[in-house]
């Protein structure tokens, strides 16, 4: 086993505006006046991608220290070096601090050089504020207020460029509005690993197009939407729907896959317009794949279900349960059967366990798995996201449906007689129409029809997951915690609610009254939860399984 630790990282002292601080090496000079509370202006700076340096917005006062003839710093009365200020703007996006060195961010110079630079993305730019997509989130309207001149000079007609061009089936360009900061062409290139856009044409005719016979139509072309810092990269699903500052944000996670991307969804009046990325180093870093972010109109499905039914027909909740109860009360436990979800949340998971109990069916349940193909980037193989909290609570083995096919036999052989289902259609569970015909009894809780819903006995409307709060475990064992940005219609119920009162009908038991309570019973009975509550987990999630590393090759483990 090695013993090497690794070297303590180098400490510069650095100069901003007049204040010493230590940085450490490597950082860039841009991030290092964020550190110091200095916030410098960019275009074409990200810090997830290379730095091209070609916007010029950046552009700051740079010196090194005085040098004395044999090469020691000039050291003044306070006992830090003096500073030989380099008599050019230099570009604080790429290059590095060094020791000593010296930054000015609100010099004069710095000034009249981003009051420059701003006058000539101007040039051309059009003055259609008040119809882009970007107005309320657009880089170029707060620095032209914030560090602009007020005014323009330019008497002549603008270059016209092409306008609505469609990149590809959900990126639209509005080339008049590029300032050619190139952040998406590094983008497809450095991150998407699909080298599809490029710049076209000279000087002021310069535009983004895409390379011949190519589209953008990678999976993460949207992320290109993300990172323009105008609107001349828009999303067609989004493009001229809704203001961005009428949305409400809800800070949640995606659901689409074990990896948990963290994400904002933008919603007005119980409607949601767009999902977008958000900032988790841990997790998905600032990226999202364009399929899960576009997955979410099913939620406004007009077959949504909103009423609970028996036999197919409306009943009151209170009926519903008592039903569902009196079912699942009639039947010796050997002859239930319990389909739990990998998307349900851990407090669901928790209650659907003590329903478990309840019923003392232990090894009579399981999840149903969903797996596919990972593509390398933030799309997990397992396409369930809370497969590690069905795992922790017990609710399936090491193996996620390797108890189903016992399940379909015992449903064809006559033994499984009752069957409820949390979400999930039990022909995807190997079950035929002809099979659920011969139960005696369904109980599904759902949020939309399948082929199980027609054959419930009882079937409860619930909550689709951007209509609830809670909490998951991603494939990296980082617990992340679900926000509600919109209600459920109708008369649908959040499914601990729903699993809540069915307990309470089998057993009696009771006292959970909101998704806190259920938290606090679970942290207390599941070390993985211990000490935490809702509020603990925050926006970025905390890490509650440590990721196992693999075992050494027997020649590694004899050297």
């Amino acid at each position: 086993m090695s013993t090497e630790t690794a070297a303590p990282v180098q400490m510069l002292n650095v100069q901003v505006d007049g204040v010493w601080h230590q940085f450490p090496k490597g950082t860039r000079v841009i991030e290092a006046c964020s550190q110091a509370g200095k916030y410098v202006p960019r275009y074409c700076y990200h810090p997830k991608l290379s730095s091209p340096g070609n916007c010029r917005m950046c552009l700051v006062e740079m010196g090194m220290p005085k040098m004395t003839p044999d090469r020691k710093p000039v050291v003044g009365a306070d006992g830090k070096p003096e500073i030989a200020w380099i008599p050019r703007p230099q570009i604080s996006c790429a290059q590095d601090v060094a020791e000593g060195m010296g930054i000015r961010t609100d010099s004069p110079m710095a000034k009249e050089c981003r009051q420059g630079v701003m006058e000539f993305l101007l040039i051309n730019h059009p003055l259609d504020c008040p119809i882009c997509d970007q107005a309320g989130e657009c880089r170029l309207q707060e620095f032209s207020v914030e560090y602009g001149q007020g005014e323009s000079r330019f008497l002549e007609h603008k270059v016209k460029k092409p306008k609505n061009v469609e990149l590809g089936p959900r990126v639209t360009l509005d080339a008049e509005r590029c300032i050619l900061c190139t952040r998406c062409i590094r983008f497809m290139k450095e991150v998407a690993h699909d080298d599809v856009l490029g710049i076209v044409d000279r000087g002021s005719y310069n535009s983004i197009a895409c390379h011949p016979e190519r589209v953008l139509d990678n999976n993460y072309s949207l992320n290109t939407v993300d990172i323009c810092p105008v609107g001349a990269l828009t999303s067609t699903d989004f493009r001229f729907k809704m203001r961005v500052w009428f949305l409400k944000e809800t800070k949640t996670v995606d659901v689409n896959c074990g990896t948990g991307s963290n994400i904002t969804i933008g919603s007005r009046e119980n409607k949601i317009y767009r999902i977008t990325p958000r900032e988790n180093n841990d997790v998905n870093g600032v990226w999202l794949p364009d399929s899960h972010r576009l997955n979410f109109k099913y939620v406004a499905d007009a077959h949504r279900l909103h009423q609970p039914t028996v036999k197919g027909q409306p009943v009151e909740w209170r009926t519903a349960i008592a039903i569902a109860a009196e079912v699942l009360k009639s039947k010796p436990s050997e002859q239930i059967w319990l389909l739990a979800s990998g998307r349900q949340t851990n407090e669901e998971l928790f209650l659907t366990t003590r329903l478990v109990n309840a019923l003392n069916i232990k090894k009579q349940h399981d999840i149903l798995p969903r797996n596919g193909t990972a593509d390398g980037l933030l799309i997990a193989a397992d396409r369930n996201p809370n497969t590690n909290g069905a795992k922790v609570l017990g609710l399936t083995t090491s193996k996620p449906g390797g108890r189903l096919k016992k399940f379909v036999e015992g449903v064809r052989a006559g033994t499984i007689k009752v069957v409820i289902t949390m979400g999930e259609d039990l022909t995807k569970a190997g079950l035929t129409e002809e099979d659920l015909a011969k139960l005696d009894a369904i109980i599904a809780l759902d949020i939309l029809p399948n082929k199980t819903t027609p054959h419930a006995t009882v079937l409860l409307p619930a909550s689709a997951w951007v209509e609830k709060r809670g909490s998951m475990i991603n494939l990296k064992g980082r617990l992340q915690r679900l926000n509600r940005a919109v209600n459920a219609p109708g008369e649908a119920h959040d499914d601990w609610e729903i699993l809540r009162d069915l307990i309470q009908a089998v057993s009696g038991s009771n006292g959970l009254y909101m998704i806190e309570d259920v938290f606090k019973s679970l942290a207390a009975e599941v070390k993985e939860f211990a000490g935490l509550n809702l509020s603990k987990i925050g926006d970025l999630g905390v890490q509650v399984i440590q990721e196992k590393t693999p075992e050494p090759e027997p020649a590694e483990a004899a050297k």
